[in-house]
């Protein structure tokens, strides 16, 4: 899962000084960042930095697609999170009906080091999304750091918008100096002091931050917390901000970053804290501690014959039980629907021979069987499921389990297609249930086969390119007859929707 990655010296090409950045967020903050991966691994390799850290909001949702691309660009991916907490000390907490209920949080940074502290960061995020209450903000406790314990995780106070720096802008000092006693109990020597310069920072804040730090012999680390690509993106990134917040652009009491929120060169950080070199340096030794790089592995599927320690036996049973299966289910389909025009059944059986050889030589009977077992629960319990689309229609073996109900002979329909020997990967059955009722048979594939065992893979929606301008318009408080024709001018194309760029260049009126 993991492999070891290095950071380079703290001096870089041409005599730059070293500089890591450890607080970037990338469009997988949602509606917040504006920095595709492909443009930060862009500006960070341009810049020859070593390494970099991204820390979307609350979420890894990017953490696999970013290892695997920055190692392909020679860069050491450094896996964190910035995740909204709970201090546990009531100064985020006012009375709601009678009862205390949260307000805005602060927020941290985790790294994660080693792989115990990958595992601990996707337990705490995981535990946030899963143990709200009410409607309050995805957030994790100070409590939850201290029970789990935090090897392997570097912190980040949060600058700013951190639990220590919260404190002290609310004019509560004593609060702000036992908050950073706490996260030092509960992080140790993996405990620095963020400090960011966004160019409206308060140098008399950061002058009692620094004062904290010292006082309690704790590292510097400077950080930008960028969220877009170039200072020349502000305006756009604002009107996203304000789409995000429901506000309009000129509103001036909504919530707004400066223009300084960008991806900045190493150049322009050293000349940011020439008068704090330390902090430079320390994200330099954060980047060495980093060893983590997440890669793929393998998929575990459960058995479907049963546990078991001899992996060969099981794979035996699996396959000689899908082979029963399919061979039923082929005399059943025949029996009942009959051979399509110009095959017999000599036709049906090599076919259902060969599928079975490659799923057999792939490993693969297990999940033929897992598939088939809870499509037919969901029929023998009235759940309507679709016949079958994409390329798993092509192969009789699924239509002979009932997967599908397409004969790929009919269809002329490639089994190569949904499975090759040549291009190992995991075969995937697109099914669909019926939308009142798939919670059912996701409750029976979980009872079967253990709720920690199932998982629902998340999608993620993007703005096209017509409710993108509608969106920007309207922060922009822009006549609706004039957006609407400047939408007009888009081609309106769901199936294969035409991106702005795209339309832009097509388009000479836009």
């Amino acid at each position: 899962m993991a492999e070891t990655a290095k950071a380079s010296t703290g001096e870089a090409t041409g005599g730059t000084p070293g500089f890591v950045h450890l607080r970037v967020h990338s469009a997988y903050s949602l509606l917040e960042g504006a920095l595709p991966l492909k443009k930060i691994l862009y500006k960070a390799t341009g810049d020859s930095q070593p390494a970099i850290a991204i820390t979307d909001t609350n979420n890894l949702f990017i953490a696999l697609e970013f290892s695997q691309k920055a190692m392909d660009e020679g860069l050491q991916p450094i896996i964190g999170c910035q995740v909204s907490i709970d201090m546990e000390d009531g100064l985020e907490t006012e009375k709601r009906g009678g009862q205390q209920a949260l307000i805005k949080l602060p927020s941290i940074v985790l790294l994660a080091a080693t792989d115990a502290g990958y595992e601990r960061l996707v337990d705490l995020v995981s535990r946030a999304y899963l143990g709200g209450e009410g409607n309050q903000a995805i957030h994790i406790r100070a409590s939850w750091l201290q029970e789990a314990g935090t090897e392997g995780l570097i912190a980040l106070t949060g600058a700013l918008t951190g639990p220590v720096d919260v404190a002290i802008k609310e004019g509560h000092p004593a609060q702000a100096e036992a908050r950073l006693l706490t996260l030092k109990r509960i992080f140790g020597d993996r405990l620095y002091v963020e400090l960011q310069r966004h160019g409206t920072y308060d140098k008399r804040h950061e002058q009692k931050i620094v004062g904290l730090a010292y006082d309690h012999d704790l590292p510097l680390v400077a950080t930008n917390e960028a969220f877009f690509p170039t200072r020349d993106d502000y305006d756009a990134h604002d009107a996203l901000m304000a789409v995000a917040h429901n506000a309009i652009v000129s509103d001036d009491s909504r919530f707004r970053l400066t223009p300084d929120h960008y991806l900045k060169s190493r150049a322009e950080m050293a000349k940011l804290f020439a008068d704090l070199p330390e902090a430079l340096e320390n994200t330099i030794e954060i980047a060495r501690r980093c060893s983590f790089v997440l890669k793929t592995r393998k998929p575990i599927l459960p058995r479907f014959t049963g546990a078991t320690d001899d992996a060969e036996e099981a794979e035996r049973a699996e396959a000689s039980e899908l082979r029963r299966q399919a061979v039923e289910g082929l005399d059943m389909r025949l029996a009942t629907l009959g051979m399509s025009p110009g095959y017999d059944e000599k036709d049906y059986r090599e076919r259902l021979e060969f599928e079975l050889s490659v799923i057999e030589r792939m490993k693969f009977p297990g999940y033929f069987l897992i598939v088939a077992d809870f499509i037919k629960w969901a029929k023998q319990h009235d759940i309507p499921v679709g016949p079958g689309r994409g390329s798993g229609a092509g192969s009789l073996v699924a239509y002979a389990l009932t997967i599908t109900d397409v004969d790929p002979l009919r269809f002329s329909l490639l089994f190569e297609r949904f499975l090759n020997p040549e291009r190992v990967s995991m075969p995937d059955f697109d099914i669909d249930f019926c939308q009142d009722r798939r919670e059912e048979v996701i409750r029976y594939v979980q009872a079967k086969y253990g709720r920690e065992q199932v998982a629902q893979i998340i999608t993620f929606g993007s703005l096209q390119a017509r409710a993108a301008l509608r969106d920007v318009g309207r922060v922009l408080e822009m006549p609706y007859g004039q957006v609407d024709k400047i939408c007009k001018l888009v081609p309106n194309n769901p199936a294969n929707p035409t991106p702005l760029s795209k339309a832009i260049e097509e388009e000479p009126k836009l």
